[in-house]
């Protein structure tokens, strides 16, 4: 019984090399960049609104952009203390 029969064949490998597991950090600086700007644009627009001084909105902006990077810094350092907690267990169990 010759002839063809594709799922007979084996599948062929390449040797391409992929990164997108690479691009967490890409992810993580778009979606951080955006909500710093989301975030730190409403509240200078609400402090302004309100019709405060100048210095006032500036101190607004700049207290809302510390803390905001504080908050991002605070939560990448727990999602990185988890998953450490996660994979460093099944590291260990190989050896």
């Amino acid at each position: 019984m010759g002839g063809y029969r594709p799922w007979r064949m084996r599948a062929a490998r390449h040797s391409e090399g992929h990164l997108s597991h690479r691009s967490n950090w890409l992810r993580a600086a778009v979606l951080g960049a955006n909500d710093g700007i989301v975030s730190t644009s409403s509240l200078v627009l609400g402090v302004a609104a309100s019709g405060a001084s100048s210095s006032a909105i500036l101190t607004a902006g700049i207290a809302g952009l510390v803390a905001g990077a504080l908050s991002m810094a605070a939560g990448e350092f727990v999602s990185g203390a988890a998953t450490l907690e996660d994979v460093m267990p099944r590291a260990g169990s190989r050896c």
